[in-house]
C-alpha cells in the first residue's frame, strides 16, 4: 500500500500547488557605519527605518546608506556614492556631522523629511533648467 501511495505522491507532485519562495527583499549595502560616530545600537531604528521605506515603495534591490561624518570623511564613500550611481540603485545618506557629503556632479542629496532626525538624504539627480 506504501508503494501505491509513494507512486501516486510522485505522479500528482507537479498538479499539485508548490510553495511558493518568499518573496524579493530589499539588500542594503553600508559604508562608514564604524567611522560615523553613530552607536550600533542607535543605527538599527535607522536602518529598520530604510528597509521599511523600501519595502513601502515596492522596492527589492540593493540600495546603499553611507554613514557620513564631516569631520572624518573617507574618500572610499565617494567611490561608494559612484557605484550606487552606476549600478542605478538607491544610494542614501545618513549625516553623522553638520554637513552632508558633497554630490557628484549632477546630482543632490534630497532632505528625506519622513525621517524625523532629520539626517537621513537620498542622491538625487538633478533637473535640467
Amino acid at each position: 500500500m506504501s508503494r501505491l501511495l509513494t507512486l501516486a505522491r510522485s505522479l500528482l507532485a507537479p498538479l499539485l500547488p508548490q510553495p511558493t519562495s518568499a518573496p524579493p527583499t530589499p539588500t542594503i549595502s553600508s559604508y562608514g557605519q564604524n567611522e560615523c560616530g553613530v552607536p550600533m545600537e542607535a543605527m538599527q531604528p535607522i536602518m529598520e527605518w530604510v528597509f521599511a521605506s523600501l519595502l513601502n515603495a515596492g522596492y527589492s534591490g540593493t540600495s546603499h546608506i553611507i554613514w557620513y561624518n564631516d569631520a572624518a570623511p573617507d574618500p572610499k564613500l565617494e567611490k561608494a556614492v559612484k557605484d550606487g550611481i552606476r549600478s542605478d540603485e538607491p544610494t542614501l545618506l545618513y549625516r553623522c556631522g553638520s554637513r552632508v557629503q558633497p554630490p557628484p556632479n549632477g546630482y543632490y542629496w534630497r532632505l528625506m523629511a519622513e525621517h524625523p532626525s532629520n539626517r537621513i538624504y537620498q542622491l538625487e539627480v538633478k533637473e535640467e533648467d
